[in-house]
């Protein structure tokens, strides 16, 4: 799903533009537009347009890319430069990729600019053909009116331009100034995908060696001249104020403490170190008032399941087919479920950190881990006081993702940094500890889901209802501005539209708020739905006494792709059995699950056995069809990422809020999957030339499901509530 963040208008597309030259690099289009636009009256260029925005080709031979993207460790700076390279002719190891600073250049993202909703690559694939081969155009053509030649006579060849005729060449670089003083192409020839020669490759990570050798900065290691450094305690609850500082002469005393501060929520010291200003903060006692607003006291999460439980209301149909309710009257049988998911946190390894610093031009620069870059710099403008052209913004490489760093009320440092900058008169730079981190991340709603199904004689479903209860963060952001639609899409994805042929089904959205402050998290909606959808279509198949696997090829008759995939997954496995079955260890079975996210389809099998009462996951099998390919070795490497944040939130992860508060305050109380509990993942890739779909959330929500069908098979108990780890096995 991607949320309608904030949307940018793009004016009609100009008949002609322009090339333009900063120091040496040739620019398309930096400046004619302008001069174009006083003259005509015309608006600037739609987004994805202006190839100056994103291509620099430097004297000496350097490559500049500025990606619309921010890259946390998915692989789109590499991917930006296979697409860009393989239509400039440029080797992809021959740039160097940096996130673009906010502009409308970068909105193209159906109009608007963000690094999520595993949208990057899909938005972006056509517009980063289109500009590689409008800029190698102009500079074929440079070339051709230097050496009085038709451009049909040239060829490129790994950033040259060659005339075969004569064996003439030219480097891209020395050609900026020549193809800056022509128009672009109105339509240019893109390769002949049968010619690729970088996309659908495994081409090696351009980051690899500056991550595996230290280089690689993140927004926590950013300095800059005379900067100050901050450490914060926030309130015990959201809502709370500070009052009477208890120690405070003991804690200004405390060495390299520079000042003292009341923020929002939260006390700050500033001081000379990171160090002794975290020593002084968490030393510094506060008398805390209760507030205004935030959690209520008695909020806990025991308490909003048991809301979510009573809620009987009917709420807004989501989808619906034939008749649901006379088919369950009807049917020979019937069984019911409920499921439940927790609050997740995001649970990062990089802590939240910003860095400000007011300019003598009363602009304002900040650095800061981001995934929309031009909705904090409107933010940052409004905490400021300044116009949002006065905000420089830098969007360092992020050292966790997963929707961490979108805009969330309480769940980002950077108003802070900006308030102490501004307080100070010197640049200061906030890092949140381990604790405050998770005493304020925004959290994963908690997810209640209600099904009643119904089967005839043959043991086949007839019929489906489901009631999928809660709050979503579409709706909770974006619902005004959607003119607040009866139906939240990040509430049902991953419950509608699914590919099975149940003739009647009957999907309700029963909206409930929940006072916790709810967050994107990877895979949005699905990394609890499928779990709920996909468990208890096992239930079904029980039921009716059918195989899992076999039920599910039978209701995808109508759904090749699907079929076929999950027939690819059941290969990938060496054949499909379910257990329980005699193994390495012990008994162990299997489970399937499939899930349809952002455009890709996944089927995914896993093995588990019983060791001491736990979950134990030895081998997780993954097809999965993008639809098309641009770096197998990214897809396989994500998809082993979010097999292990499947797993890990599938197994062990939870926020519990006792008395308005987050109990979990670092990993001891808050733990993840560790190594020795990763199992080993298989993955295939199907092209099945769909559209192209993303990559990055659509492996994760088939793993909880596929592990609770296997443990299910294992030890004949259906956990219906996550994570795994709050239920004990028995021997099996």
């Amino acid at each position: 799903m991607i949320p309608p963040f904030a949307r940018a208008a793009a004016g009609p597309r100009l008949s002609r533009r322009g090339l333009g030259v900063t120091l040496g690099a040739l620019v398309l289009g930096a400046s004619l537009p302008r001069r174009m636009a006083r003259a005509e009256g015309a608006t600037p260029p739609p987004p994805g347009t202006r190839v100056s925005a994103f291509l620099e080709i430097h004297p000496d031979g350097r490559f500049r890319l500025l990606s619309p993207f921010v890259e946390g460790g998915q692989g789109i700076a590499t991917t930006m430069a296979q697409i860009m390279g393989e239509e400039l002719d440029v080797d992809p190891a021959r740039f160097e990729v940096e996130c673009a600073p906010p502009g409308l250049d970068y909105a193209v993202v159906d109009g608007m600019r963000m690094t999520g909703g595993s949208s990057s690559t899909r938005s972006s694939y056509a517009i980063m053909r289109r500009l590689g081969a409008t800029a190698r155009d102009m500079l074929v053509r440079a070339a051709a009116t230097r050496w009085k030649v038709r451009p049909e006579q040239l060829v490129t060849e790994n950033g040259q331009v060659l005339h075969r005729g004569s064996g003439r060449r030219l480097t891209y670089a020395a050609l900026a100034g020549e193809a800056m003083a022509l128009p672009p192409a109105e339509s240019v020839r893109l390769r002949d995908p049968k010619t690729f020669r970088y996309i659908g490759k495994p081409f090696a990570r351009l980051d690899m060696r500056d991550k595996s050798t230290g280089r690689a900065a993140y927004s926590i290691d950013t300095r800059v001249d005379g900067m100050l450094q901050a450490a914060v305690q926030h309130a015990p609850r959201i809502g709370a104020e500070a009052g009477d500082f208890l120690n405070e002469a003991e804690v200004r005393a405390m060495p390299g403490v520079h000042s003292i501060h009341r923020l929002k929520d939260a006390v700050a010291v500033v001081a000379d170190s990171w160090w002794r200003a975290r020593r002084a903060v968490e030393t510094l006692k506060v008398d805390w008032k209760p507030g205004q607003g935030g959690l209520p006291e008695d909020f806990s999460s025991a308490g909003m399941l048991a809301a979510l439980r009573a809620e009987r209301g009917t709420g807004a149909v989501a989808e619906e087919k034939g008749d649901a309710e006379a088919a369950l009257r009807g049917a020979a049988k019937m069984i019911e479920a409920e499921y439940d998911a927790p609050y997740l946190s995001h649970a990062q390894l990089e802590p939240p950190s910003a860095l400000a610093r007011f300019n003598a031009d009363g602009t304002l620069e900040l650095w800061l881990p981001n995934q929309m870059p031009e909705l904090f710099q409107g933010a940052a403008a409004q905490v400021a006081g300044l116009r949002p052209e006065q905000v420089k913004l830098h969007s360092p490489m992020l050292g966790g993702f997963f929707g961490r760093h979108f805009l969330y009320d309480f769940a980002n440092p950077f108003q802070q940094a900006i308030q102490l900058a501004k307080a100070v008169g010197r640049p200061v730079k906030v890092i949140w500890s381990r604790e405050e981190e998770f005493a304020r991340d925004a959290v994963r709603p908690m997810g209640f889901t209600r099904f009643r199904a119904g089967l005839d004689a043959n043991g086949m479903p007839v019929a489906l209802h489901v009631a999928v209860v809660g709050e979503g963060p579409i709706g909770r952001y974006f619902g005004a501005a959607m003119g607040n639609p009866p139906v939240d899409p990040s509430m049902v994805e991953g419950i509608v539209e699914r590919p099975y042929a149940i003739p009647n089904r009957r999907i309700d959205c029963v909206k409930h708020p929940q006072p916790a402050v709810i967050a994107f998290w990877r895979s949005v909606g699905h990394s609890m739905n499928e779990f709920f959808y996909e468990s208890f279509l096992d239930e079904i198949a029980a039921a009716g006494g059918k195989d899992p696997f076999a039920l599910r090829m039978e209701l995808l008759k109508d759904s090749p792709r699907q079929r076929d995939l999950l027939r690819a997954v059941g290969d990938l496995s060496g054949g499909w059995k379910r257990g329980p079955y005699e193994a390495e260890g012990g008994k162990r079975a299997r489970g399937v699950a499939l899930a349809s996210a952002f455009n890709t389809e996944v089927a995914t099998i896993a093995e588990v056995s019983i060791a001491e009462g736990e979950v134990q996951v030895h081998e997780v099998w993954v097809a999965i069809d993008p639809g098309s390919v641009v770096n197998p070795a990214i897809i396989t490497n994500q998809v082993q990422s979010a097999v292990a944040l499947g797993l890990s939130s599938s197994l062990l992860e939870e926020v519990v809020y006792e008395k308005g508060a987050p109990q979990a305050r670092n990993f001891d109380a808050y733990p993840i999957l560790n190594r020795t509990r990763m199992p080993r993942v298989h993955v295939r890739i199907v092209e099945s030339g769909a559209p192209m779909g993303g990559i990055g959330e659509p492996g994760l929500p088939g793993v909880p499901p596929a592990v609770a069908n296997a443990v299910a098979a294992l030890t004949g108990q259906r956990v219906r509530s996550l994570p795994l780890s709050k239920t004990r096995f028995g021997a099996v």
